[in-house]
């Protein structure tokens, strides 16, 4: 695997708490990415000081300082990860991670995730079962094999230009998007679950309350155009999930709501098509559904 170039980019807004452990997981690598780009996008806090001093005793790292309005949109991080590619253009590499700035991970981990690439050349994008902060302690993510999470997704390059890249998108979902689109494509994605990686905030807690991050967790999938019973048994699946059925409630309620409401899906026709397919193909096989 000594031939194995990647890169890895990290959009970052105020991650003065976790950055650190990021940092350190990426420079204890047993391979190293060619470039380590870091977007410090618009923070207040002291990310920036951070990278810093991590970049002056690295050379593999980059910092590039973004200025915006203050506060959270989903197309913020689609900015900040393609002002981290401008960066790359004069590169050679084979693989493009997208890394979240509260991740950390064992020194082996990408090497790890590299050797999986080179035993299937269909592989386009792959990462490591993450397990994220609850209540003082990690709890897997448990996500289905076939969907690798945002914070974590590796990307062989062909497929990730094939794609056209993460897409903004009103509601979220730019990984989730990615890899529907890469599967369409013919690409395996893959979660390697004895690749554990650590997320020592759990997702969308940075912004929103449990209750209110699943409720846009409803609205987002409604917007990639889940089918609704497939969503519903999603939601019965992981409804013994914290907050207990209520997590999952709030989350069908903001499917439904959306759905009500007439919004709009944001992926193309082809995608929405694929997609219900792949979900209905499962619900088959797991229950002995038939649809027409």
């Amino acid at each position: 695997m000594s031939h194995a170039r990647y890169v890895v980019i990290t959009p970052a807004h105020n991650e003065e708490a976790f950055v650190a452990k990021t940092a350190e997981s990426i420079v204890a690598q047993t391979i190293r990415p060619v470039k380590w780009v870091v977007v410090n996008d618009a923070s207040g806090d002291r990310t920036r000081e951070i990278v810093e001093r991590f970049a002056r005793e690295h050379g593999f790292i980059e910092l590039v300082n973004l200025d915006r309005a203050a506060g959270r949109h989903f197309g913020n991080k689609v900015r900040a990860f393609n002002a981290g590619i401008e960066r790359l253009a004069n590169l050679t590499y084979d693989f493009i991670g997208n890394l979240d700035a509260d991740i950390s991970f064992g020194p082996g981990y990408f090497e790890s995730i590299l050797r999986q690439f080179e035993k299937d050349l269909r592989l386009g994008l792959a990462g490591g079962m993450v397990h994220s902060l609850v209540d003082g302690e990690y709890e897997s993510q448990e996500v289905a094999l076939d969907s690798v999470a945002g914070a974590v997704q590796l990307f062989r390059r062909k497929c990730f230009d094939q794609v056209g890249g993460y897409r903004p998108l009103p509601n979220g979902g730019i990984d989730a998007a990615a890899e529907i689109a890469a599967r369409m494509h013919g690409w395996t994605t893959r979660t390697f679950p004895e690749f554990q990686v650590l997320e020592h905030r759990r997702t969308g807690s940075a912004t929103a309350r449990p209750l209110a991050s699943r409720i846009k967790e409803g609205r987002r999938m409604h917007s990639l155009g889940y089918s609704l019973l497939f969503f519903l048994f999603r939601c019965l699946f992981r409804s013994l999930k914290k907050p207990v059925i209520l997590g999952s409630g709030a989350a069908l309620y903001g499917y439904l709501a959306s759905a009500l409401a007439r919004s709009p899906v944001a992926l193309p026709p082809e995608e929405v098509r694929f997609l219900r397919n792949e979900q209905h193909g499962k619900l088959k096989r797991a229950f002995g559904l038939k649809f027409d």
